[in-house]
């Protein structure tokens, strides 16, 4: 269970329940589904977890519930669910320990690896040049970062950002489409047009409402995130992926606890488990074929 240190699923909550069905109601998913489980102790693996981890057997993760299919909660507001969910869970059963997860809020999780409040964190944290300096990834899904707009909008795929000059864009805060957004903004006064805008939400609920509304001509978050979001939510159309990110597990810089996990995940891979726990939230397509840790950001 998630030790609620903010209340961002709140919000989320209240997006599914109202402007959209269910998330068990998505066409080909059933969240209850059990695909971890079944998952044993592979010794291999777990021998390569540090002295101290094998003996607490616990694993402190510091995890982000905002947006489906990564993690998320169930309209009680109280059981969180994901992509992320299981396979955190089912890495743990692989080395033998139990996760102990405490929901914080995405922009706060990679900070406080260093400090070691937590071991491990997920968010859908996509490997970055910039992140790598800092932060240490085992990597278990290849996503992408993604536009989503209105059925009745003119914006055409995005293959350049110059095409968003003039727009308004809203997205995550803290998170790599910020990030790359405002690093590019510049490039609309050198082709001579007036610059995109920014608008940064905590809340997943907050982008769609304000994507819903006209505040936003786009949002731009993770392609599995906003394939599943308007699969849920009518008047809303995927546009197109921008770029390929895998994302990873993140740790503090030299974490010991890198070459466990990587084992963990590639044996996961090599028994199916990790094709069923994909399947069953939608994203067989970002399946990767090994984990790697902290791999050079795709370009």
């Amino acid at each position: 269970m998630i030790r609620r240190v903010l209340a961002a699923g709140a919000g989320l909550a209240a997006l599914l329940a109202g402007c959209a069905p269910a998330p068990d109601a998505a066409p080909g998913l059933d969240v209850g589904a059990d695909v971890v489980s079944p998952v044993r102790v592979d010794e291999g693996a777990r021998a390569l977890l540090p002295p101290d981890v094998r003996a607490s057997g616990v694993l402190r993760f510091g995890s982000s519930a905002g947006t489906p299919p990564s993690a998320f909660y169930l309209p009680d507001n109280r059981t969180v669910v994901g992509q992320d969910i299981d396979v955190s869970e089912a890495v743990a059963r692989v080395l033998g320990v139990r996760v102990q997860r405490s929901e914080a809020a995405f922009d706060a999780i990679l900070p406080a690896l260093d400090s070691g409040k937590y071991q491990v964190g997920t968010g859908n944290f996509g490997v970055t040049e910039q992140r790598r300096r800092t932060v240490d990834f085992v990597t278990y899904v290849d996503d992408g970062q993604g536009f989503a707009v209105r059925q009745d909008s003119d914006l055409k795929p995005v293959t350049d950002v110059t095409q968003l000059c003039g727009r308004t864009i809203g997205t995550g805060a803290g998170t790599t489409f910020e990030a790359t957004l405002n690093a590019q903004r510049h490039r609309c006064a050198e082709v001579g047009r007036p610059p995109y805008q920014v608008l940064v939400f905590a809340e997943s609920s907050a982008q769609f409402s304000a994507l819903q509304q006209g505040k936003v001509d786009a949002l731009m978050s993770t392609s599995n995130g906003l394939r599943y979001a308007v699969s849920q939510q009518p008047n809303l159309r995927f546009l197109n992926e921008f770029r390929h990110l895998e994302v990873g597990f993140a740790l503090r810089k030299g974490s010991p606890l890198a070459p466990a996990l990587q084992a963990a995940v590639n044996r996961l891979i090599a028994d199916g488990s990790y094709a069923r726990i994909l399947h069953k939230w939608g994203t067989d397509n970002s399946a990767i074929p090994r984990s790697r840790i902290t791999p050079p950001e795709i370009r």
